[in-house]
C-alpha cells in the first residue's frame, strides 16, 4: 500500500475483502461443497467473513504452536487437530539451530495438546465438527509468518479426506505461501509484502482476540449448525 498504510482495519473488514475475492473465482467453484475452518483465534474472526461471502459452513480447526523451549514465541513446530486425529509439524529450521531434547518436545506438544482440546471445547461445545471428506476445505488463518500452525492444520484436514484444500489470508510472508503452494491445490494471499517482517503490520487494529469473539463468530457463521 502506498505511503506505509496498513490495507485491512482490522480482522473484521479483511475477512470481507478476502472473502469477495474467493467469491469472485472460478475455485472454489459456486457449486462446489464449500466449507470454511478457522484457526483460531484471530483466523476465526477472518474465515467468518469468508463463509458469509461464499455461504458455507463455519467451524473451526484447533492449532497450537510449540515454542521452543526459553524462546517459547519462537515455533520449533505445531499440532492442530481434525476430530481425533492430532498432527504434529517440526520446524526444522529453527531445530537445526538449537538442540531440543526428545523428550523437552514431547513436553512440550503435550503441555499444547491439553490446551488446545481444551479450546475446542470451549470453542465449539457441543457441536460436532463440520464433516470435511469429499468437500473442498478454505483454510483461513490473519496471516502467515512461519506458517507452522498453517502446515499442522493442513495435514490434518488432509487426513479427514478433502477434495482440495486451499489456504486463504489476508496477509503473509512471500517465502512462506510460496513454500505452502506445494503442500494445498490453492494459497490466496491479498497481501504479501516484500518487506514483511509480522502480520500485524497489514492491520491497523491488530489486538489479540478473545474467545468470546470465537465463539461469537461460530456461532453467526453460515449453516453453523450444519
Amino acid at each position: 500500500m502506498a505511503g506505509g498504510a496498513s490495507p485491512f482495519a482490522d480482522r473484521g473488514s479483511a475477512g470481507r475483502a478476502l472473502g469477495a475475492e474467493l467469491a469472485g473465482r472460478t475455485r472454489p467453484a459456486p457449486d462446489a461443497d464449500v466449507v470454511v475452518l478457522g484457526l483460531p483465534r484471530g483466523g476465526v474472526v477472518v474465515a467468518a467473513g469468508v463463509a458469509d461471502a461464499l455461504g458455507a459452513p463455519l467451524d473451526v480447526v484447533p492449532v497450537r504452536k510449540l515454542g521452543l523451549p526459553g524462546q517459547p514465541e519462537l515455533a520449533m513446530g505445531a499440532i492442530a487437530a481434525a476430530g481425533d486425529v492430532v498432527e504434529t509439524v517440526r520446524t526444522e529450521a529453527v531445530l537445526a539451530r538449537v538442540a531440543v531434547a526428545p523428550e523437552e518436545f514431547a513436553a512440550v506438544r503435550e503441555r499444547e495438546l491439553t490446551e488446545l482440546r481444551r479450546r475446542e471445547a470451549a470453542y465449539r461445545g457441543d457441536r460436532q465438527p463440520v464433516p470435511l471428506a469429499g468437500r473442498t476445505v478454505v483454510l483461513v488463518d490473519d496471516g502467515l509468518a512461519t506458517g507452522a500452525t498453517m502446515r499442522a492444520a493442513v495435514a490434518a484436514v488432509r487426513r479427514a479426506g478433502p477434495d482440495r484444500v486451499v489456504v486463504a489470508v489476508p496477509v503473509g510472508s512471500p517465502t512462506t505461501c510460496a513454500a505452502l503452494r506445494a503442500d494445498v491445490d490453492e494459497v490466496v494471499c491479498l497481501w504479501a509484502p516484500v518487506g514483511f517482517t509480522a502480520v500485524g503490520q497489514g492491520y491497523d487494529d491488530f489486538r489479540p482476540t478473545g474467545d468470546d469473539e470465537v465463539r461469537a463468530a461460530l456461532a453467526t457463521g453460515p449453516a453453523a449448525g450444519r
